[in-house]
């Protein structure tokens, strides 16, 4: 389904609660986790106590098993990593960008409901990154997506760098809580570091935004593209170079998994050419299936 979204955000409120709330209504695994948390003392483990919550660095200085209470928090902070980079205003059936806003939105309506603290790094052209400090009240929410919502510049000025957003992400956003990557990831640069820094504080979703043309490049004959964030053009015969940019695709796509993944954060693809709500849907119902085998396997 081509992404229409509402030219209301609160219309855009409406389509993500409706279609989402029932899904995670009384389970708190679904797109969000429970309450925040803050380490609380380590002690020597007892029988019965959660194995996950072993604390080894202790562990290892005693040489006796501790675990690592934690203190509730009933707040939540999410913090919302959206590329605004050039790249992201591409689409042939519709704008990266309106993907990313709904991706975002999804994550941030759900949040916004339970009281929840937002906060967004944004990734602007030339490399330019915003902060909006995590701040609860859907007053601050809707301003913030309003900011979200601006349209992305058609022109470059320089390509973005993705690691600069996580980096800045590393550094203030201090409390535990969740991060929502919303990027295309095409910045070739060396976000992964920067990804496993994040992640290795936060729960962390990377959800990356494809149009169909950077999977599979139709035959159109001979066409000279233009890269927006360099202004550089080639001119390519699109006939002849269908088998190699499909094989090229494959491998950045499987390359971009492996690299999420391997940096401790969840990966969810979104494409401009299917229903992206759906998707998301998708997500959701696999991550609670998954929390409940981890479940019954401790």
């Amino acid at each position: 389904m081509t992404v229409r979204l509402p030219a209301d955000l609160r219309g855009l409120e409406l389509v993500v609660t409706r279609r989402l709330e029932g899904l995670l209504q009384g389970d708190h695994r679904g797109l969000l986790p429970g309450p925040g948390y803050e380490p609380g003392d380590a002690r020597v483990y007892e029988p019965g106590d959660d194995v996950r919550r072993i604390d080894w660095n202790v562990t290892a200085r005693t040489s006796r098993l501790h675990v690592r209470d934690t203190v509730a928090d009933r707040e939540l902070e999410l913090i919302l990593a959206v590329d605004r980079s050039v790249s992201m205003a591409f689409g042939t059936a519709g704008p990266k960008e309106d993907v990313a806003l709904a991706a975002a939105a999804t994550f941030g309506f759900l949040a916004q409901r339970g009281g929840n603290r937002i906060g967004a790094a944004t990734l602007e052209p030339g490399g330019r990154v915003g902060w909006l400090r995590p701040r609860a009240g859907r007053d601050h929410f809707l301003g913030l997506l309003s900011r979200l919502a601006r349209p992305v510049a058609r022109e470059g000025s320089g390509p973005g760098r993705l690691d600069a957003a996580l980096a800045r992400v590393a550094r203030l956003a201090r409390r535990r809580g969740m991060v929502v990557v919303v990027s295309d990831f095409l910045d070739p640069g060396l976000w992964e570091r920067s990804l496993r820094q994040v992640a290795a504080r936060h729960e962390t979703v990377a959800v990356e935004v494809v149009d169909p043309w950077e999977v599979e490049l139709p035959a159109m004959g001979v066409v000279t593209f233009s890269d927006p964030e360099t202004g550089r053009r080639r001119t390519v015969d699109t006939a002849r170079l269908g088998r190699r940019y499909r094989e090229e695709a494959k491998r950045r796509t499987s390359d971009v998994h492996r690299r999420i993944l391997r940096s401790g954060a969840h990966h969810l693809r979104l494409r401009t050419d299917r229903d992206w709500l759906r998707d998301v849907l998708s997500f959701a119902v696999d991550r609670r299936r998954a929390a409940r085998t981890v479940g019954r396997q401790m």
